[in-house]
């Protein structure tokens, strides 16, 4: 009889021990952030969001319609500073960094938001 409540008392322990270490308590530490990445078309959606697939980041949607890139990561694995160099470094403007004039200009015409209006272009079609 000593035995069997030995035997449970441990298995209680240990049981009680994984709890503490459950995803729930590494899903409190994810950070949601809204930046305004500048960009015209699916292929920039496309070239925005592979940039951030990295570690820390969970998700990144971009929107072309309003710029806005929704961001959930963890601070303690990568910074807010940090995911807009990514963005930057790809070809892609936000309100805190500037992407650098030689990746910029080797982006598809289409592409090009600093210098163009492409209103009114079909974002299925290719440009050259």
């Amino acid at each position: 009889m000593k035995t069997n409540l030995i035997i449970i008392f441990i298995i209680a322990l240990f049981a009680s021990v994984s709890y503490a270490q459950t995803p729930a308590t590494v899903s409190a530490k994810v950070v949601t952030a809204n930046l305004k990445v500048y960009g015209n078309c699916g292929m920039c959606k496309s070239r925005i969001e592979k940039a951030l697939d990295t570690k820390g980041v969970k998700q990144a949607k971009w929107n072309p319609t309003t710029k806005n890139l929704e961001v959930v990561y963890v601070p303690s694995k990568i910074t807010e500073r940090k995911i807009q160099e990514l963005v930057s470094a790809v070809g892609h403007d936000t309100d805190s960094t500037k992407a650098p004039d030689a990746v910029y200009a080797k982006l598809p015409f289409c592409c090009l938001y600093r210098d163009h209006d492409h209103s009114g272009m079909d974002d299925n079609k290719k440009h050259d």
